[in-house]
C-alpha cells in the first residue's frame, strides 16, 4: 500500500469539514477523488501534503508518517495543484532546476526525461521565459512537467482538467498510466466525472466532508443499482442532489 488515510478528523478550524475519513491507494493505482465544489477534497489533499494537521487519524505514506519523518514523506510526493503555483522571478528553466535540487535528482538524467515533457507539451522552447508571460493553461503545463520529472511514489493531482486544451488533457493521461505502470500511485481529485469514470481504477465519493461510498465503479453500480448507469447519475443520486438545482 502507498498511501493511507485512517479516520482521518480534518480541517481549517475547530469545526471539521472532514469526519472521519479513511481509504487507501495502492502502487500502481490511480484513484479518483471525486465530488462536488465544498465536499472535502482540497480539504483532504491539504492534509494528505501536510498543509493542515488531522485533529484526530492517521496519514501514512509507505508506512513513512509526517509526524515521524517529514523530509522523507514529503519527498515521495509530486503534487499538481488546481491553481498553478509559480515563482515570478524564475524561467521554465529555473524551475525545473530548483525540482532537480528539491527532489535531488541526477542533472543529467533528468534533463532528458524533461525535454522529452517539454516537447510533448510544446513547451521545448520556451524555457526562457517567465511566468508572466504563459496562459494559466501553459502553467498547468509547467506544473505538470515539474511534477512528472521525480521519480515520486504518489502523485496528487487536484482539478487537472479545466483549463488544459484537449490534447494537453490526453497527454496527461497518458503521463499518469506511465508512471502507474512503474508502481507510482496517483490520487485524482476531480469533478468531472465522465473523465474519471473511463480512466480511474478505483473511487472515493466524498459529500459534505463523509465518504459516501467508495471501490471500482462496478462495485459502486452493483451496491447502488437503483441510482443509474454513469459515474455521474449515481453521484448525484446518492448526494442528494436534482439536476435542477
Amino acid at each position: 500500500m502507498a498511501l493511507s488515510v485512517s479516520h482521518l478528523v480534518g480541517g481549517y478550524s475547530q469545526i471539521p469539514v472532514l469526519k472521519d475519513i479513511s481509504f487507501d491507494v495502492q502502487a500502481g493505482e490511480l484513484v479518483g477523488l471525486i465530488g462536488l465544489n465544498g465536499a472535502g477534497k482540497s480539504t483532504t489533499i491539504n492534509h494528505i501534503i501536510g498543509l493542515l494537521t488531522p485533529m484526530k487519524g492517521s496519514i501514512a505514506l509507505n508506512d513513512v508518517t509526517l509526524a515521524n519523518d517529514p523530509q522523507a514523506y514529503k519527498q515521495q510526493i509530486a503534487y499538481i495543484p488546481e491553481t498553478p503555483i509559480l515563482y515570478e522571478e524564475l524561467t521554465l528553466k529555473e524551475h525545473l532546476e530548483m525540482t532537480m535540487l528539491a527532489y535531488g535528482l541526477d542533472q543529467t538524467a533528468t534533463w532528458q526525461r524533461a525535454n522529452e515533457l517539454l516537447k510533448i507539451f510544446r513547451l521545448d522552447n520556451k524555457l526562457d521565459w517567465f511566468p508572466a508571460n504563459f496562459s494559466k493553461g501553459m502553467k498547468q503545463k509547467v506544473m505538470i512537467v515539474c511534477a512528472f520529472i521525480t521519480n515520486a511514489k504518489l502523485f496528487i493531482i487536484d482539478e487537472p482538467f479545466l483549463g488544459l486544451d484537449p490534447l494537453a488533457v490526453h497527454d496527461l493521461l497518458n503521463l499518469i498510466a506511465e508512471v502507474k505502470s512503474h508502481g507510482a500511485a496517483v490520487l485524482m481529485s476531480t469533478h468531472v466525472l465522465d473523465t474519471a469514470e473511463k480512466f480511474c481504477d478505483r473511487f472515493v465519493l466524498l459529500h459534505a466532508g463523509e465518504i459516501q461510498t467508495q471501490g471500482t465503479f462496478e462495485e459502486i453500480k452493483a451496491n447502488y443499482p437503483d441510482s443509474g448507469d454513469s459515474l455521474n447519475d449515481i453521484y448525484l443520486s446518492l448526494t442528494g442532489v436534482t439536476r435542477d438545482e
